[in-house]
């Protein structure tokens, strides 16, 4: 693969484009304990970008098959609310300036998130970013989420390329698999964990912040 054949870049939101991911991380403890339950260490790290069907059963690994995953996630998302209300929606450094500069040269951007639509909709909007897409693609748009496939392949569907005609950029694991699994080039900027090594041979790169994404353009 070429930069110079790169037609699009697909993005992941929480904790990529927006420093929310950190609001999952205290949220997920605080709905265990409200409903009785503890979790192990860094648990609520396995579970970013985590989705249907795999969330639901790895809470019932970890805390037994009565685990009521749609009361607890639903408690959480409350929680989240919250945190916005009170601290609002950081992007993270360079996320406007990246998403114009893309446009700006003729590549597509895009949007997959593990969010559904009306939710990432009215997020978007709040930040002002809704407008810097091409096409957005949320969780309740596919069968199965991250870390299957799917989002980016419909992702690249609909915006009718192949997915090596693609840069893909996510933060953690469960979004560079999806990516990865689905043909993408795919970009980690690494939020909360740096990829191990495994992770690390299905990336393209990785890079410190957004803005760096010119930077391979600009080498091609």
């Amino acid at each position: 693969m070429q930069v110079k054949d790169i037609k699009a870049v697909i993005f992941d939101l929480d904790g990529t484009l927006t420093d929310t991911e950190k609001y999952y991380q205290i949220a997920w403890p605080k709905a265990f304990a409200h409903f009785g339950y503890e979790a192990p260490k860094d648990f609520a790290l396995e579970l970013r970008s985590l989705g249907r069907p795999f969330a639901p059963k790895r809470f019932k690994e970890v805390f037994g098959e009565d685990f009521d995953y749609a009361k607890v996630r639903e408690y959480r998302k409350g929680l989240v609310e919250e945190l916005i209300k009170e601290h609002g929606i950081p992007l993270k450094p360079g996320a406007k300036e990246i998403l114009l500069w893309l446009r700006d040269n003729g590549i597509f951007t895009a949007l997959a998130t593990a969010n559904e639509y009306p939710r990432a909709e009215r997020y978007l909007k709040k930040i002002d970013l809704f407008d810097y897409f091409d096409k957005i693609i949320c969780a309740n748009m596919v069968e199965l989420g991250k870390p299957a496939p799917d989002i980016y392949a419909y992702a690249c569907d609909q915006l009718g390329l192949s997915p090596k005609e693609t840069f893909a950029v996510e933060d953690s694991p469960n979004g560079v698999n999806s990516a990865y699994s689905a043909g993408c080039n795919v970009i980690m900027i690494p939020d909360l964990t740096e990829p191990d090594e495994e992770l690390r041979g299905k990336l393209y790169a990785r890079l410190d912040k957004l803005v760096d994404i010119k930077s391979l353009f600009l080498k091609a």
